[in-house]
């Protein structure tokens, strides 16, 4: 299989755009939430861009090969379909993609040496399939913005 993305998400004149807009992602998905649930959200993610205003862009950046690769199968599938957009793709294999992706933040997690890191990871992660399948369209319009401009320049 051609690893299409991975070509051109993850090219160097282009991987730091990539993070850049993928944290822009984050802040937006963000602060939509509402409710309970969407405080506590809020109130975490504030507390970690407070004590490290590089930490979303740095976990993206080391993540982003892995994130790339989980994606890379459905951005197969949808080009040989040719139908839709690519958020339209991701959302109705929503639940499959939300795993696919939250593997990898799984495993991130699970080898961390800090316990806090492991602590709060499990406590946010039941909710957190649900965030990433908020997210989907987002992430569909992202990829295709990236994929359109490589393939235009």
């Amino acid at each position: 299989m051609t690893e299409v993305l991975k070509e051109a998400l993850l090219a160097p004149d282009r991987r730091a755009t990539v993070i850049k807009d993928i944290e822009q992602l984050i802040d937006a998905e963000v602060a939509e939430k509402n409710g309970v649930g969407g405080m506590a959200v809020k109130s975490g993610y504030a507390v970690v861009k407070k004590m490290n205003s590089t930490f979303v862009s740095e976990a993206v950046d080391s993540m982003l090969d892995r994130f790339v690769d989980s994606v890379e199968p459905f951005y197969a599938q949808h080009q040989a379909s040719g139908e839709g957009s690519f958020a339209d793709h991701l959302v109705a294999n929503s639940s499959d993609v939300a795993d696919a992706l939250l593997g990898v933040t799984d495993d991130r997690a699970e080898n961390s040496r800090r316990e806090s890191v492991k602590k709060a990871y499990a406590r946010l992660r039941p909710q957190a399939k649900k965030h990433v399948e908020d997210a989907l369209p987002r992430l569909g319009d992202l990829i295709e913005r990236h994929m359109s401009a490589v393939q235009s320049g």
